[in-house]
């Protein structure tokens, strides 16, 4: 306790200005002492104002006081410095602009450790200690430091409100139990706070055992996206492996193809040129016997004509025709011809075949026909409900949130997934694969839209159709326009309140239909989708609605 009393000392030698041992030190005809420099300059500051006051008690001086210096002060202060005691609290004890500061303090306030419900008041470590030691203050409760100690205070009486009416659902004081609030149902507010302290747990229960169903769900979604992952990573290594191997094989039936024929080839030329040889030797044998009998025929002498005669005249056996076979230019047809039809049966293969290749579920390659009547459409019906967190905030959401009506006044706070430009609201559901819904709306208009979850949600380029990631189908009292990038285009059909939007989001097809008796294509795109979408509806005109029409 003597440290403390000594601490106590230093403080009361201490410049509320500086903070530091007094220098020079002066006092005001109100009893407080500065550094003759600190004050000096503090009053510096006032002189315009023509009235000088205590920087403690704000008591006002006029004229401006002369300062002598205090030399018993002094003294004490230099005896203060020579014992060497320890330094004033650091400034991190002090109170800065987001703590709470000790009520008792004077000066420069501590930073309050706690506060009292019953007394209304903050108090520091030191200003603590009467709570800590004095039997009276033992039922006081003491919580965190709080700087909204007033709102337990009865603004009316300026009682500390201790009961709680259940029937106004309010804090209440004593006062007003026996006053405006006679008759209602009132209770201790510590007897409120268990039973809400009861329902509080049980809401903790509830969501920390929904945060681990919803932990389990996300871990079996991931195991199935590693599923998914896996299997297509596999399927596309066996179908290159695969490929692989069938180009492989058409190409060594290409080269032996290509060399039976050119094996074929060389042996037809050879035989057609041993041929030609053998007929060409012929035909130089015979110009030579002819240019012989030419001559003989010529020989005036009988004798020499007859004898040479016999020899001449005989000649060697022919080269028979038959081994000569002239085809009409067809060598090698055949061997196109069989080409082609091994062409035509691998092409019925993959034509007829293929739907036993292409993933019954991912259906990547192949695309079922788009359907051609409502039943066919209601198929593959979806059912939509709305996302209050995307809801623009005169947005209303009814029906199990399926229907959206354009209010005028505010209905919800914001949130950062919150469209805050347009009156506008996505779905909750993403939507992948093939899906059919319809929208029944009324009144001034709406935009019946399918988006991308990142779009924007605010600025004027956050509308439905105002940017590459939504597209929008605007439908009014008396046409239709269809919107995508900011490009509108005008958009012909029979006029209805419902609206009906096939997806097929791996064939990349949206459209828009008219629904009435009949089922009237309005406007049909063909594109890519890159990512999951969610149907969305935009307003216009106080009171119009909307509604996602339940199908099934």
């Amino acid at each position: 306790m003597a440290q403390k009393g000594v601490q106590l000392d230093r403080e009361t030698f201490s410049c509320s200005i500086c903070l530091d041992l007094l220098k020079d030190p002066v006092t005001t005809t109100c009893g407080h002492s500065y550094c003759m420099k600190c004050i000096k300059g503090f009053w510096d500051g006032e002189d315009e104002k023509k009235i000088h006051s205590c920087p403690q008690c704000r008591q006002s001086f006029t004229p401006r006081p002369v300062l002598l210096k205090n030399t018993m002060l002094a003294a004490l202060v230099e005896e203060l410095k020579k014992t060497g005691l320890q330094a004033a609290p650091a400034d991190h004890c002090y109170a800065g602009a987001e703590d709470v500061a000790c009520d008792v303090c004077t000066g420069r306030k501590l930073r309050a450790c706690k506060s009292c419900l019953v007394c209304l008041a903050s108090y520091c470590d030191k200003h603590l200690l009467l709570h800590n030691e004095l039997p009276v203050f033992k039922k006081h409760k003491l919580v965190e430091p709080s700087k909204k100690l007033q709102e337990n205070i009865c603004s009316r009486h300026d009682e500390v409100m201790k009961m709680f009416c259940r029937t106004d659902q309010q804090c209440i004081c004593y006062l007003c139990s026996v006053d405006e609030h006679k008759g209602h149902d009132t209770v201790s507010a510590a007897a409120e706070r268990t039973e809400r302290q009861r329902e509080l747990e049980g809401s903790r229960l509830n969501i920390q055992q929904r945060i681990q169903d919803r932990e389990k769900e996300v871990k079996l979604l991931q195991q199935e996206v590693e599923a998914v992952n896996g299997s297509a990573d596999k399927a596309v290594e066996d179908s290159e492996k695969t490929f692989t191997e069938l180009i492989r094989l058409m190409e060594k039936r290409s080269s032996d193809v290509k060399q039976q024929v050119r094996s074929q080839q060389k042996s037809e030329v050879s035989r057609v040129k041993e041929l030609q040889e053998k007929l060409e030797q012929e035909m130089a044998e015979l110009k030579r016997r002819d240019a012989e009998l030419k001559l003989l025929s010529h020989t005036e002498d009988h004798n020499q004509f007859l004898h040479s005669y016999p020899s001449l005249s005989a000649l060697s056996e022919p080269t028979h025709s038959s081994s000569i076979n002239i085809r009409p230019l067809s060598y090698f047809e055949d061997v196109t011809a069989a080409l082609s039809a091994v062409r035509a049966k691998l092409q019925d293969v993959l034509r007829e075949e293929w739907t036993n290749v292409s993933p019954t579920e991912v259906d990547v390659l192949l695309s079922a026909p788009e359907p051609t009547t409502r039943a066919e459409f209601l198929k593959y019906s979806q059912e939509i409900t709305l996302d209050p967190n995307t809801a623009y905030t005169k947005l209303v959401l009814s029906e199990g949130s399926r229907k959206a009506t354009y209010m005028g006044q505010q209905q919800s706070s914001s949130h950062p997934d919150r469209f805050t430009y347009y009156v506008q609201v996505l779905s909750r559901e993403s939507l992948t694969g093939r899906c059919y819904w319809e929208v029944e709306w009324r009144g001034g208009g709406v935009y019946v839209a399918v988006a991308y979850k990142n779009i924007s949600r605010a600025g004027s380029g956050s509308g439905f159709g105002h940017n590459d990631n939504s597209w929008s189908l605007e439908c009014k009292q008396n046409s239709y326009s269809f919107c995508y990038n900011s490009i509108s285009t005008p958009v012909s059909g029979p006029l209805s309140s419902r609206v009906g939007v096939y997806l097929d989001h791996r064939a990349g097809i949206l459209s828009f239909y008219s629904i009435s008796e009949t089922m009237t294509l309005l406007h049909r795109v063909q594109t890519t989708f890159t990512q999951p979408l969610h149907a969305g509806v935009w307003l216009y005109g106080h009171g119009t609605t909307a509604e996602f029409c339940k199908l099934k």
